[in-house]
């Protein structure tokens, strides 16, 4: 199984911590916070991983040399866009990689290795899925999600909250058929006057929207984080100490 994590981005909501040290490496209870997401895939049975890199490219592809997983092979690609796009811009540079089953891992979410090895066990019913949790509330900068049973309907930020049952955790898993036409959606919108601004997931939403292909997997009481604010940096650290202490 391949994934491939979307780290280009500087995490600019984390100024000054990110001014010269793009998000993906800041640490987490010793380690950088991409060596967390390589070894939770790579616990999961992941054995090739691709990370598109933009901001100081140079210092992410020095830390993933230095990643060394048997039979795991770990690999940089290059979004020279990152200061001009967002993360769409990213998939349609490592489109090239969607031509057999694979995952989308944002770059800036924490996963423990439980959430990965439940995803890739379960037959893959629909030929996109999207990993969701659930929760009492949901803020404006929550990815929000719309469901029915196990199907997605909508997806995004500006969701009307009487609509939402649940949010994307930034994780994904991708049918050669679901791989097909995401690569088709990516093309589509790049093509678009606002394509370099737009998020990958708008992309989910169209195929959701218009295609009926897009399924949904809970992962509520596992444990991840989404990493855009101070607060959530204190989180995270306090979550990779307990997953040190369980030796993962």
């Amino acid at each position: 199984m391949k994934a491939i994590i979307l780290s280009a981005g500087q995490g600019r909501r984390l100024l000054p911590l990110t001014a010269e040290t793009p998000k993906c490496l800041i640490p987490f209870a010793g380690r950088t916070l991409v060596e967390w997401q390589v070894r939770s895939l790579a616990q999961a049975g992941v054995t090739d991983i691709i990370v598109v890199t933009g901001f100081e490219a140079g210092k992410v592809e020095a830390v993933l040399e230095g990643i060394d997983i048997t039979g795991v092979n770990v690999h940089a690609t290059h979004n020279p866009f990152f200061e001009l796009a967002d993360n769409l811009a990213s998939c349609w540079i490592a489109r090239h990689e969607m031509k057999a089953p694979f995952l989308i891992l944002n770059g800036d979410t924490l996963i423990e290795p439980e959430i990965a090895r439940r995803v890739l066990a379960d037959p893959a019913v629909a030929p996109i899925t999207v990993t969701i949790d659930r929760k009492g509330e949901y803020d404006t900068d929550d990815m929000k999600v719309r469901t029915q049973g196990d199907r997605l309907l909508a997806i995004g930020k500006t969701l009307p909250n009487d609509l939402v049952t649940g949010e994307s955790i930034g994780f994904l898993r991708f049918t050669d058929e679901g791989g097909r036409a995401f690569v088709s959606e990516i093309e589509r919108l790049m093509r678009s006057e606002e394509g370099l601004k737009r998020w990958y997931l708008s992309a989910i939403d169209g195929i959701a929207r218009y295609q009926s292909i897009v399924g949904v997997r809970s992962i509520e009481g596992l444990e991840w984080s989404e990493l855009d604010f101070p607060a959530d940096l204190d989180r995270g650290v306090e979550m990779t100490k307990g997953w040190v202490s369980r030796g993962l």
